[in-house]
């Protein structure tokens, strides 16, 4: 079987965006040719790929496994190739997939040198707690704690340890008192964070005497949005929980008072990851590169 490789190219678009109109602009072509083009290649492997809607585009389950089969490999062409020719400044798009509460790379100072650094890279970053095949999903790199990537993945450190803090309003300690014991949570108005609609909210985490365990805080306010976690906070709401260096600031200026911090031990903290490759793209190469100078000035 014979047929244009590029069609290829032009299925993972599709496959990536979930949309054909976000796929022509990525590659710089009409709707009308992404069409054209996921048609022909239907034909010529007698299948269907995708599935069409007015709102939406999926894969069929024909369209799942092509996309399993040829993700990786034409991904490893794509960067061979781009080596090859890469003999002047970094350049291209390069997509990260980022933890919503890695503060270091999102704040914006990491973000805004390295764009200036350099001029020729466009940085797309997604946003996202789901997990996240890299390959799969089209990525160069991701960013997220140490103790969820997958030992194959190159990891770059991003942070020194990290660690989790309770926090609340001096208004609201004034109110309620201070717990004595994380399962004293309780007993007070929490604030508490789910990453999607359809999942548990998530239980926090203590040690005690060299053991983990948990505690279901029976929150009264469930968010996916740690801004409005924050905020509640802030306002006196009640008790939330979260990474040290989102509420630093807010500690630091006694707007917010840190809880049970005997219970809360430091932990390996953000990395940068990417799949291991001979070939690596020198804008990846760059942002590694420039991860590490971050890190030297602080």
């Amino acid at each position: 079987m014979q047929f244009d490789l590029n069609l290829l190219r032009l299925f993972l678009a599709v496959a990536d965006a979930a949309s054909f109109r976000a796929a022509a602009d990525a590659l710089g072509v009409t709707r009308s040719a992404v069409s054209q083009g996921i048609r022909r290649l239907e034909d010529t492997l007698g299948v269907a790929l995708v599935q069409r809607t007015t709102r939406s585009v999926r894969l069929t389950e024909a369209g799942q496994r092509l996309h399993r089969q040829v993700s990786a490999p034409l991904h490893t062409v794509a960067a061979a190739l781009e080596e090859a020719v890469d003999d002047g400044p970094p350049r291209g798009l390069l997509r990260v997939n980022v933890s919503s509460i890695a503060e270091r790379f999102l704040a914006g100072p990491f973000v805004a040198s390295f764009a200036r650094a350099h001029p020729g890279i466009t940085l797309d970053v997604t946003v996202s707690d789901d997990p996240i095949d890299l390959v799969a999903g089209g990525f160069d790199a991701g960013v997220r704690l140490g103790e969820v990537i997958e030992q194959d993945m190159v990891a770059v450190p991003l942070t020194g340890p990290q660690r989790q803090l309770a926090v609340a309003a001096p208004s609201y300690v004034q109110a309620h008192g201070v717990p004595q014991h994380p399962r004293d949570l309780v007993h007070h108005r929490c604030i508490g964070w789910r990453p999607a609609p359809e999942t548990a909210p998530y239980r926090w985490e203590f040690s005690e005497d060299g053991r983990d365990f948990e505690v279901d805080v029976n929150a009264q306010v469930t968010t996916n949005d740690l801004r409005v976690m924050l905020r509640t906070a802030l306002a006196g709401g009640g008790i939330t929980f979260g990474l040290e260096e989102n509420y630093r600031q807010w500690v630091e200026s006694g707007q917010l008072v840190p809880l049970l911090q005997d219970w809360l031990p430091p932990f390996a903290g953000f990395f940068l990851y990417f799949p291991s490759r001979h070939n690596q793209p020198r804008k990846l190469r760059a942002l590694v590169e420039h991860v590490r100078k971050f890190r030297d000035l602080e």
